[in-house]
């Protein structure tokens, strides 16, 4: 395996060392494309494409940008759905960031005239 191969392969998206707090009391959001997420079909092993895109008003916590790249990356050669590759990275974020407000888009490339976007908004949890 290359490096950066090897790097993605060990990633571990919930180690501390890939968050910092959040130094501004104030809110703000920060905004986050990733336009080369890809995972493969969970029933075919086709891959699928899309722009993910987090968006976040932090509270005491940031993720380092590095550490969601090779977690984005990390999907590559997985076996996922859409809907549940979404879900799986607004629960990891969500959870280790708690932030005042999150929100997850997939916007996946078509295929088989098929164009699926999956949303997830913090805002909408029923309380």
């Amino acid at each position: 395996m290359k490096y950066g191969e090897q790097e993605i392969a060990n990633f571990d998206i919930s180690l501390d060392e890939h968050y910092w707090p959040n130094e501004h009391e104030k809110e703000y959001v920060i905004k986050i494309e990733l336009p080369e997420f890809m995972c493969k079909c969970p029933r075919s092993g086709y891959p699928d494409f899309a722009t993910i895109y987090l968006e976040y008003t932090p509270n005491k916590w940031v993720v380092e940008l590095k550490a969601i790249k090779i977690y984005i990356n990390s999907f590559m050669n997985r076996h996922v759905s859409h809907e549940n590759s979404a879900n799986e990275i607004f629960d990891t974020l969500y959870n280790r960031l708690e932030p005042k407000w999150m929100k997850v888009i997939a916007d996946y490339k078509p295929r088989g005239n098929v164009h699926t976007v999956i949303e997830i908004d913090s805002a909408k949890f029923k309380k």
